[in-house]
């Protein structure tokens, strides 16, 4: 009998050691803990998500309001523009249509036209009762005053100049002469334009150009807000030259020049 209950000690014992590997409530624990690891880990990732959609959003925002800053400055660099080329462009305008002189006209036309421009400038010289300019002048002031259009404006200048230096008794002279100075004008070059349209004033007093020069010498002085220069010079355009389209310019900047700058 003794020796049988001996035999039973041993598969006991091993009974015992296994018995807590197979506790349905331990296992159950340990599935538990691994879910909620797992949900622990499900909840960190979405987190970070939200934080990387909250971080891309803010970037999103700080993009849309760079770009809306630069639709801005992009408008407002345009209207300066607008403002800028406006003038140029009624001159431009005045000069083909002839309500600025007859030698604008004659010039405008044959640098729009290429090879039309010695036949206009010709017919000019011919009406001033000079004589006509050659086929190479006419070609040097067309190749000017096309730059001039096209806004090539340091192309512009440097053609002038060499037509100036080359062909200065030329009856284009005085037209070379005045859109040198409008090319200095639009190029902000202000202290050269106001040489320019005075060399036009002072060598060419008689010349169809002189209102247009006045009256952009007075506009050139607004810019560099010489006021009461500017203002001296625009009501003169008005008196010297009454009922010209110089004149009804001159009085609209006149009164766009700021009031404390009349005194």
């Amino acid at each position: 009998m003794y020796k049988t209950l001996w035999a039973l000690v041993p598969a006991l014992l091993a009974g015992c050691a296994t018995t807590p590997d197979k506790d349905p409530v331990q296992l159950r624990l340990n599935d538990l803990e691994e879910r909620v690891t797992r949900m622990e880990r499900s909840v960190a990732n979405e987190v970070q998500v939200a934080q990387n959609v909250d971080e891309m959003q803010g970037s999103l925002r700080e993009l849309r309001g760079r770009i809306e800053e630069l639709e801005h400055t992009n408008d407002s660099l345009r209207k300066q523009q607008r403002d800028l080329f406006g003038d140029l462009e009624r001159r431009l305008n005045a000069a083909g249509g002839g309500t600025a002189g007859a030698t604008a006209a004659g010039t405008a036309a044959g640098a729009a036209a290429g090879a039309a421009a010695g036949a206009a400038a010709g017919a000019e010289g011919a009406a001033a009762g000079s004589n006509a300019p050659s086929p190479t002048e006419q070609a040097v002031y067309g190749q000017a005053f096309d730059a001039l259009k096209a806004g090539s404006y340091s192309t512009a200048i440097t053609g002038f100049k060499d037509f100036l230096h080359n062909y200065p008794n030329s009856t284009l002279a005085d037209s070379a002469q005045y859109w040198l100075g409008e090319a200095y004008y639009v190029s902000h070059e202000y202290d050269s334009a106001a040489g320019a349209f005075r060399t036009v004033l002072k060598k060419y007093p008689e010349s169809r150009k002189a209102p247009d020069a006045m009256l952009k010498l007075g506009y050139t002085q607004a810019e560099q807000k010489q006021y009461p220069a500017a203002r001296a010079t625009l009501d003169e355009v008005t008196k010297k030259y009454p009922g010209t389209d110089s004149a009804k310019l001159a009085a609209d900047r006149l009164r766009r020049i700021p009031a404390q700058a009349a005194q």
